[in-house]
């Protein structure tokens, strides 16, 4: 597993008239983040009334696995071989064979037992949401900027510290 996919919102305070209704949620912003927070993908801009359907749309994350192009790892599963990187999803995103979702009605020990563990190591991905706007008060709050580029170019630079941060802790 790469690691959990979702979307996080920051509201836009400052939001320029205009664009008001396509940005009323704030500005979207699609992660993938792993069990020790460290985020892996992080694609900033889409208007935050867009779902996380239509974010994933337009993020060129998957591109590479659209393609064919993912990177390279063994596991089994039961016996069976399997070389696909694949991400944990809650039930919003489509069923792709790179994506495990929860079971919604699980029936059996089994099923319950796989949708527990499923949607609590999903949570990694809204803890790391949660860690970040914990170190950054500037991505808790509502963003006062008027241009979108400077609020994109401040969420990266939170997540490029927030990695440093937790890379130091692993490392220390």
């Amino acid at each position: 597993m790469i690691g959990s996919i979702d979307c996080m919102h920051w509201e836009w305070k400052n939001c320029p008239t205009a664009w008001k209704g396509q940005y009323s949620r704030g500005s979207g912003t699609l992660n993938i983040a792993s069990y020790d927070l460290w985020i892996w993908h992080a694609f900033f801009g889409p208007p935050g009334t867009l779902n996380d359907i239509n974010v994933l749309d337009r993020s060129p994350v998957f591109d590479d696995i659209i393609k064919g192009h993912t990177p390279e790892v063994t596991y089994y599963v039961n016996g069976r071989e399997y070389h696909m990187t694949y991400y944990l999803t809650d039930g919003i995103y489509p069923k792709w064979a790179t994506f495990i979702q929860s079971i919604q009605l699980p029936q059996g020990p089994k099923a319950v037992l796989f949708a527990q563990r499923q949607e609590a190591v999903r949570k990694d991905v809204e803890r790391a949401f949660g860690v970040l706007q914990g170190r950054f008060a500037i991505v808790k709050n509502p963003a006062l900027f008027w241009d979108k580029v400077k609020i994109g170019k401040i969420m990266r630079t939170c997540i490029i510290l927030h990695n440093m941060i937790v890379e130091d802790e692993r490392d220390s």
